[in-house]
């Protein structure tokens, strides 16, 4: 029976389970053997990752063709004009080509169940902070960081709370949960 856990990543943990250079992995977090990932996150990114103990199952839930959504809670640094948060949803030009549209909408300040982040993130006294939520079927390599940067909104804190119909809800950092089977 495919079995999935939902893991609520801390930032600084890498998402593999090994690592030469002795750095913190999902190995130090969960104890279950037989599962998988289904997506990574970068090490400074933080929430909802996937495991699974079905390779057909971690297949759908990764692969773009199955054009799962991925909704991220995203810290960055100004105030988002129209015009940036329109790029957004249209597409944005990057090296690997034009992401597909996304869907988004800032935020009116940051959400009160988060939690605070170990170490916190660097703050300018000068420069205005905003959170938006950004919702992609894509998995380019670091794709939130690069369509933000791209728009002129560097990426402070990237924060990912939904693959597909599973959410991060209250899991908090290093918590695991088992949502039930699969079919």
């Amino acid at each position: 029976m495919s079995q999935i856990l939902l893991f609520n990543k801390p930032y600084g943990v890498l998402s593999q389970f090994t690592d030469t250079q002795g750095r913190e992995t999902l190995a130090d977090w969960i104890k279950r053997p037989g599962f998988y990932l289904a997506g990574r996150l970068d090490r400074d990114s933080e929430g909802l990752m996937i495991l699974t103990n079905d390779g057909a199952l971690q297949q759908r839930i990764s692969n773009p063709r199955y054009k799962k959504d991925k909704t991220y809670l995203v810290q960055v640094e100004g105030v988002p004009k129209a015009s940036a948060l329109q790029q957004l949803a249209s597409g944005v030009g990057l090296k690997d080509g034009i992401t597909r549209p996304a869907k988004v909408r800032l935020l009116a300040g940051k959400p009160g169940w988060l939690w605070t982040r170990q170490p916190p993130i660097r703050q300018r006294r000068k420069i205005p902070v905003s959170w938006i939520e950004l919702t992609i079927h894509e998995g380019k390599n670091r794709q939130v960081r690069r369509m933000t940067a791209a728009v002129g909104l560097p990426t402070l804190r990237l924060i990912r709370t939904a693959v597909g119909d599973w959410r991060l809800d209250t899991l908090q950092p290093g918590e695991l949960r088992e949502p039930g089977a699969c079919q």
